[in-house]
């Protein structure tokens, strides 16, 4: 009889092929087999329950080092497992920014094993670093590399086309792109009203992310570099995007997805303030439709907390940013429970999806010598967002009192069960992710 470390059991188990009423043993971190009976050290009954492939949160700002008030690696990926996430990419807009060896090494070693789920960090791009960026992408635990093409803190802003153009030139892997244009974001500063946040997407309006798709879309091709357009908030950039998909893959999120503005700037004020901004109940659904036509390649969350002090500063002297982590899984559940996209969609933007455009080695599916990374869930479950739910360090969300079906019971990681019906295990067990890329490439 085959013995296994861990065994689950009585759940339905989402597999390449479909979902399938069956078991699922773990040996040393990884799927061993599937629908096979033994012996286990520890077995979960999952009667019930859905198993997924462990959700990957491919756009996190966990704010370490040097904005640990509003966000550490810790705090960040105990909110992460407690929504149902397994792994993340967290970004290099810190202080200092990740856009060195040294401070990718330092970001690395602060993760380890402080992090609950597994990990890769993005080296940002500079005017300065584009001729080490080749070499920087290449070691182990970083996700790539990460453009902003406006309005980003500190030196993390690469706006112009021959600066862009070095970027590109300089590596392989898919680049990361935050696309709204900063010359136009500057030109139509006076569009800002203060302290009414609804201008915010008056500012950074529909042709402040377009122009910069558009320009990213032309110097990608010309330089025959694959790139990944972040948190796109119009349809008209995905419609653009889908006539791309040789080069461009696409990121939308749970907030952009879920929130209108016409509601969430009465009712939220600046907490619905964020980059690239909340827009219209009409962007909300045209975002959908092409959800539905297969556009968007993954969800991420752009989790970017700041406390509430900060997002209380009158508009535009608040921060924008709003956390995420932790509630989308959640989000999505929710969107299946009320007829907007299905389970097995949800399944593919939220873990087959990161690994096939991102090239991850052994995540995104279940699958026998796979990682064993599971989010279970209870899509029946019927519940309400309340903060004391929240492990951001931010202490806010603005889905708060979000009355959703469908949530997270169970989170494992390397066959590590690090959360269970919402308690955490006794300790972190985060480690780096592996990539195609830097493993064989």
């Amino acid at each position: 009889m085959a013995r296994f470390d861990l065994m689950l059991t009585g759940g339905t188990v989402h597999l390449p092929s479909g979902q399938a009423q069956t078991s699922v043993g773990v040996v040393a971190g990884k799927i061993a087999a599937i629908g096979v009976s033994g012996d286990a050290g520890e077995t979960i009954d999952c009667t019930g329950l859905d198993i997924l492939p462990g959700v990957i949160d491919t756009q996190v700002h966990f704010r370490e080092p040097g904005l640990v008030h509003k966000e550490d690696l810790e705090s960040g990926s105990r909110a992460a497992v407690l929504g149902g996430v397994t792994a993340v990419f967290e970004m290099p807009n810190t202080k200092p920014n990740t856009d060195s060896a040294a401070a990718i090494t330092d970001k690395l070693t602060r993760a380890h094993h402080r992090m609950w789920c597994d990990h890769a960090f993005y080296v940002g791009a500079t005017n300065v670093n584009a001729s080490d960026l080749a070499e920087l992408e290449r070691m182990p635990g970083t996700a790539g590399v990460k453009i902003f093409m406006g309005a980003s803190t500190g030196d993390l802003l690469v706006s112009e086309d021959s600066s862009l153009a070095e970027v590109l030139a300089s590596g392989k892997r898919r680049v990361a792109i935050h696309a709204e244009d900063e010359a136009r974001m500057n030109a139509r500063a006076g569009e800002r009203i203060p302290g009414d946040p609804s201008s915010h997407p008056v500012w950074r309006d529909d042709e402040s992310a377009m122009l910069a798709t558009r320009r990213i879309l032309a110097l990608a091709r010309a330089a025959r570099r694959r790139i990944h357009v972040l948190h796109v908030t119009t349809p008209a950039e995905l419609e653009l995007l889908s006539q791309h998909k040789d080069i461009a893959t696409c990121e939308v999120t749970p907030q952009h997805l879920t929130l209108a503005g016409e509601e969430a700037y009465p009712r939220l004020g600046s907490y619905a303030q964020m980059n690239p901004p909340i827009r219209s109940g009409a962007h909300r659904d045209g975002l959908w439709h092409w959800l539905r036509q297969g556009v968007p390649d993954v969800i991420g969350s752009d989790h970017a907390p700041h406390t509430i002090e900060e997002k209380a500063k009158p508009y535009p002297e608040s921060p924008s940013g709003m956390p995420g982590v932790q509630t989308l899984l959640p989000l999505l559940l929710n969107h299946v429970a009320e007829g907007r996209t299905t389970l097995q969609r949800v399944i593919d933007l939220t873990s087959a999806g990161a690994q096939r455009i991102f090239g991850i080695v052994g995540k995104g599916r279940i699958a026998v010598g796979y990682d064993a990374d599971f989010s279970i869930v209870d899509l029946k479950a019927r519940w309400t967002i309340t903060e004391d739910w929240l492990a951001s360090r931010c202490g806010w969300s603005p889905f708060t009192g979000m009355d959703l079906t469908g949530k997270p019971i169970g989170t494992i990681v390397r066959g590590n069960r690090v959360m269970w019906d919402g308690a955490l295990a006794e300790a972190a067990v985060g480690e780096p992710i592996r990539f195609e890329a830097v493993e064989f490439g």
